[in-house]
């Protein structure tokens, strides 16, 4: 692979107006800017990419790592940014990882939105992080006039080598929403790589891509992976079709690939699926269950098959490398730095990777006083191994009896026929909530093999789960919803 240079030049001018906040007694402020025993980012990379050809590639431009390291998107206002809160809403995800790579250490908080924020969710974000300046690109969209607006333009390469890192910098990433308002939760770079050391080994450098998008934890992770270990990676793009980056992960010999469950049954039911040949596949963010763990080792044999247990608030917890949904009891316990509890049937942990605490919180806590975080998550002991039931503020009341609408989805996936399911409660006048059953198929049906199908499917349903978590309408749809975070979308019937 040739080394890849980028354009010259830089268009970075302010574009707002007003001064700096410089609004004291948040969480950033109580922290003494100090030196760390972690480098910044940027010498990082630097060192990781000595002697690699790796690169960050998007859709219409790459950069090597060696000059990633060596950028400066911010040319004529470091002395206007040094030790800022920063908003990064730049809608290119090469922009951003420029920017992350270059801020870290720099900024006193660097605060990642997804590119889906609309403007009033973005004037949320500068309120409760207390922004002094937001950084964007010719691609965003409305941002709120509350604070300076910095646009950046092609970034220049510096003959300087990287500085030692300055201090520490907050790095402040929104939860997905998924079960609620999303809440900003702040970590910083020693936290974000507990996780990450060497990489799966797989005897040459891996090519790293994700159906994530850099700028939430899951996609955020990958890139740090790839970044700090000398890797390349793909990015993907809102909007880009999952063929167009399926054929730019071709060009570029993607090995590792990680998302969701949802993205990759998406992937899964796509004319794509055999044009990859990962060695490495990783799920996170939902439940991974066993009818998927089996349909990707089916499509990607000679792949290592992974899912991990991790959120925006705990970390990165563990991951599972049998092929088996859940994780054994064995995990229980404290080991490298992660110590894992289930008490009352609900995930907590306790860990050196978790999250520093909210940001603009309204007093709102993250750990007990023992330090433990409440995942919020519910799991169920079988045998020797927990199995993830879903998320406990996600669970309906049927007739006085609490339903997990994953444990249901879980059980309907296991068909053969059976792309994905999504469960959810719908009111009903006479006895109340009912269960009900949205159903993708992988193939259509006509309305005769619909029937069948739908019987065969409710009994796989009577056999594996108790009569009040059994649907009382199953439907066949054609497509069901995965929000931006690559999660399905849980809404009310």
């Amino acid at each position: 692979m040739e080394r890849l240079e980028t354009s010259l030049g830089v268009d970075l001018r302010c574009v707002g107006t007003g001064p700096f906040s410089g609004l004291l007694g948040d969480l950033s402020d109580r922290m003494e800017r100090h030196s760390t025993d972690t480098p910044a980012l940027r010498e990082i990379v630097s060192r990781a990419a000595f002697g690699q050809q790796a690169s960050l590639r998007g859709p219409n431009s790459a950069v090597s790592l060696a000059d990633a390291a060596r950028m400066t998107i911010i040319s004529g206002r470091e002395k206007e940014l040094e030790d800022r809160r920063i908003l990064i809403a730049a809608k290119d995800q090469l922009n951003v990882a420029l920017a992350l790579i270059e801020l870290d250490g720099f900024a006193s908080r660097i605060v990642i939105c997804p590119p889906d924020y609309t403007a009033d969710q973005l004037a949320w974000v500068v309120s409760s992080a207390k922004i002094d300046a937001i950084l964007c690109d010719e691609g965003t969209g409305d941002v709120p006039a509350c604070a300076p607006v910095y646009l950046i333009g092609a970034p220049t390469l510096s003959e300087t080598t990287p500085e030692r890192r300055r201090g520490t910098t907050e790095w402040v990433l929104p939860t997905s929403g998924t079960t609620g308002a999303p809440k900003l939760v702040a970590h910083d770079l020693t936290r974000l790589l507990g996780a990450i050391r060497n990489g799966p080994a797989t005897g040459e450098q891996p090519v790293w891509t994700t159906f994530y998008d850099i700028r939430r934890y899951g996609g955020l992770q990958v890139f740090l992976r790839a970044a700090t270990c000398g890797a390349t990676l793909v990015l993907s793009e809102p909007g880009e079709s999952l063929a167009a980056h399926v054929q730019r992960c071709q060009a570029a010999g993607v090995t590792h690939i990680a998302g969701t469950p949802s993205h990759w049954r998406r992937l899964l039911m796509s004319p794509y699926i055999n044009s990859l040949r990962p060695k490495y596949v990783r799920l996170s963010g939902e439940i991974a269950d066993q009818a998927v763990l089996q349909r990707l080792q089916a499509a990607y044999s000679q792949a290592q098959i992974v899912h991990a247990y991790a959120s925006t608030e705990a970390g990165v917890v563990f991951e599972v490398h049998d092929v088996q949904q859940g994780f054994p009891v064995q995990l229980l316990g404290e080991r490298e730095g992660v110590e894992l509890r289930v008490v009352d049937g609900v995930i907590r942990v306790r860990s050196s990777r978790s999250a520093i605490d909210y940001i603009g919180a309204d007093g709102r806590r993250l750990r007990d006083e023992e330090g433990f975080i409440d995942t919020d998550d519910a799991v169920d002991l079988r045998g020797d191994r927990f199995h993830f039931l879903g998320r406990r503020t996600g669970v309906v009341n049927i007739g006085g009896l609490k339903v997990h609408p994953e444990e249901v989805e879980s059980a309907i996936n296991m068909h053969p026929q059976v792309h994905m399911s999504l469960v959810k409660a719908r009111k009903n006048p006479i006895i109340g909530d009912i269960i009900v059953a949205e159903v993708m198929l992988k193939d259509e049906a006509r309305d005769k093999e619909r029937h069948i199908l739908r019987e065969e499917i409710l009994s796989i349903c009577r056999e594996h789960l108790h009569r009040h978590k059994v649907p009382a309408v199953l439907k066949f749809v054609a497509a069901l919803n995965v929000v931006p975070s690559g999660k399905l979308e849980r809404r009310r019937a």
